[in-house]
């Protein structure tokens, strides 16, 4: 099952390529750009963790500097989902004007949707990652980060 979440998560992964054309179109409206990643990609996870600090300041020239993050970010964690989060920050809060997902585990398990019946007939449902049954580090088979 191949997860979807942010921008561009229907169309095939984007080449390194389009993704610099993304970041060069982020750093041109004045964005700040994060790098993040996960080996929990629970919808409502929407805390990965931080690949080092966000790249404030940055230029369109500089679209090499965040490159090199995410091919970095990538390295590092070749088995989880690696994201870039171009934060607006002229509304003076965070919010996020573009995310997408620029690498993804060879496997995705996909989601389990468990039912529970709860008082009064009331029905509970939950949304559990398969990947989540095995400890971090081992999620998505050998050689995982």
């Amino acid at each position: 099952m191949r997860l979807t979440q942010g921008t561009f998560s229907y169309l095939p992964d984007l080449t390194d390529e389009q993704i610099e054309a993304q970041l060069r179109y982020a750093l041109g409206n004045g964005w700040s750009i994060s790098i993040e990643y996960t080996d929990d990609p629970h919808p409502r996870n929407a805390y990965w963790e931080m690949w080092g600090m966000p790249l404030f300041d940055l230029t369109p020239d500089d679209v090499e500097s965040a490159m090199r993050e995410v091919r970095a970010c990538r390295e590092g964690f070749p088995s989880h989902y690696v994201k870039v989060t171009a934060y607006d920050a002229s509304y003076t809060r965070q919010t996020t004007a573009l995310a997408f997902i620029v690498n993804r585990p060879a496997v995705e398990p996909g989601f389990r949707l468990d039912r529970t019946d709860a008082h009064d007939r009331v029905v509970r449902y939950g949304l559990r990652a398969y990947a989540t049954a095995q400890p971090p580090g081992r999620r998505y088979g050998e050689g995982d980060a």
